[in-house]
């Protein structure tokens, strides 16, 4: 499979036994939660390539998210991002889900994550700030 060329690969993992549903296959809580994680990384790498400060982000919404094909037990799955859109505070990820079996590579899973860059104060409310304060 080709990425893009502004693709980065954010994570990877086995899929283990403990994370299957009723049907033998991946629960898709699982998959969303790796999204998330992948899709974090992407973003702050995506930031940090910039030379901005390395953002405190928090994820505030999940779209277009699309279950293609099953993942099993044993499959290696790749978690590639690239940025979908860059706002004043935040920050929109594509995760694209490839799962590897049997030498072959599939898309089963793709959304786009959104994170809010915030201020890491104490409270228990954050305040989004820019992503990019030297542009201030």
């Amino acid at each position: 499979m080709t990425y893009p060329e502004d693709a980065y690969l954010a994570l990877k993992a086995v899929m283990m036994p403990r994370d299957t549903n009723p049907h033998g296959t991946i629960f898709g809580g699982v998959v969303l939660s790796h999204i998330d994680q992948a899709g974090a990384v992407g973003a702050v790498h995506a930031v940090r390539a910039r030379g901005w400060p390395r953002p405190t982000l928090v994820t505030v919404a999940m779209d277009q998210v699309e279950f293609h094909e099953p993942v099993f037990v044993g499959d290696l799955v790749s978690h590639v991002t690239r940025v979908e859109r860059i706002g004043r505070t935040s920050i929109t990820m594509h995760v694209t889900v490839i799962a590897e079996r049997d030498g072959t590579e599939t898309k089963v899973t793709e959304a786009n994550v959104t994170y809010v860059a915030v201020a890491d104060v104490g409270s228990g409310r954050r305040t989004p700030v820019p992503l990019n304060p030297i542009a201030l």
